[in-house]
């Protein structure tokens, strides 16, 4: 992702004045990313936090498409306001997934009359995605739980109860991304389903959230970008 983020910061005529892959690089270069006019940050997990902070702390808006850190995302939002800084997060920067996310929070209410239907999903990654679910399948099933009476929670294990909605993670190869919402009756199925081609999409959407923000206060998700 970090490379497919800087071909595109070049492609519209922007500027990397800096990229941070370790600590030994946070300590030599911490000068020039308090010198950047916005910071993006793709990582993993296990570091997002600390990268989150440390940006945060030095003033400069950031985009952040890093997930599975989001039992902290109190502490960064008060971080944030402590700081009056600005926060772009989003579980997946892809445009067309956003649109998507619309399209199911949708079904999922109008399937509230059809009782005989039940649902579940399936998300399918490359095998370095470090975090199962998905953030992207996780906003997803929570979107259907906050629309649809039928699940109160979602789960990854089997069996799940009649009341989870279970979401089945799989990890193949090199796939960029592959999300899919089943409603299945005796009589049918209904089933939607969003399919990258590669990461660009997601890149672009990173790129193009780091120029909306540039000169705003406040935390951001890709509803507001969007106007959804």
């Amino acid at each position: 992702m970090g490379h497919e983020i800087e071909q595109v910061v070049l492609e519209r005529g922007h500027q990397v004045i800096v990229t941070i892959d370790n600590e030994t690089e946070w300590s030599e270069r911490l000068g020039l990313v308090e010198s950047a006019d916005v910071a993006i940050e793709f990582s993993h997990p296990s570091v997002a936090l600390g990268n989150i902070r440390r940006v945060l702390s030095s003033d400069i808006p950031l985009v952040c498409g890093t997930t599975g850190w989001y039992a902290e995302f109190e502490s960064i939002t008060n971080l944030c306001n402590e700081k009056n800084g600005t926060f772009f997060y989003a579980t997946n920067f892809s445009i067309g997934v956003n649109l998507f996310m619309i399209v199911n929070k949708k079904l999922a209410q109008l399937m509230n009359a059809h009782h005989e239907y039940d649902v579940v999903m399936e998300e399918t990654h490359h095998i370095y995605k470090a975090d199962a679910p998905s953030g992207t399948a996780i906003t997803l099933a929570e979107d259907i739980l906050a629309n649809n009476s039928l699940k109160t929670k979602w789960t990854i294990d089997l069996p799940a109860q009649k009341q989870e909605l279970y979401i089945h993670p799989v990890r193949h190869r090199n796939t960029p991304g592959i999300h899919s919402v089943c409603w299945e009756s005796p009589n049918d199925i209904i089933e939607i389903t969003h399919t990258a081609k590669g990461r660009r999409g997601l890149a672009m959407g990173a790129v193009i959230s780091a120029e909306w923000i540039k000169d705003k206060k406040g935390i951001y998700t890709m509803k507001d970008l969007l106007n959804l």
